[in-house]
């Protein structure tokens, strides 16, 4: 099992526990519309970084990013299986064609 896929299980394990004991139990709690927000904040983070050309940070605002990312998911029930659904979807579409057709 990956990484991200630990830390999903993790995230999903977090909801509804006590949000004085998580961080993820405190934010799931928040609604996914705080989830959402923090992730903005976390990507608009990593954007500066990216901007700055600092490696280390930006694999750690990146870390934070993808963090957030599965806390925003998990507030709207959308698993890590289903974003692997999608881009095996999408795989061998061109990116602009794939954009067309939305």
């Amino acid at each position: 099992m990956s990484a991200l896929y630990r830390l999903a299980a993790t995230i999903a394990a977090r909801k509804g526990t006590d949000p004085e004991t998580s961080w993820t139990a405190k934010l799931l709690a928040k609604g996914p519309e705080k989830c959402a927000e923090k992730f903005g904040e976390e990507a608009i983070e990593a954007i500066i970084e990216a901007v700055r050309g600092d490696k280390a940070r930006l694999t750690a605002e990146a870390a934070d990013v993808l963090y957030h990312l599965l806390v925003m998911l998990a507030a709207r029930e959308v698993s890590l299986a289903d974003i692997e659904a999608e881009l095996e979807r999408r795989e061998g579409t061109s990116g602009l064609a794939e954009k067309a057709s939305r």
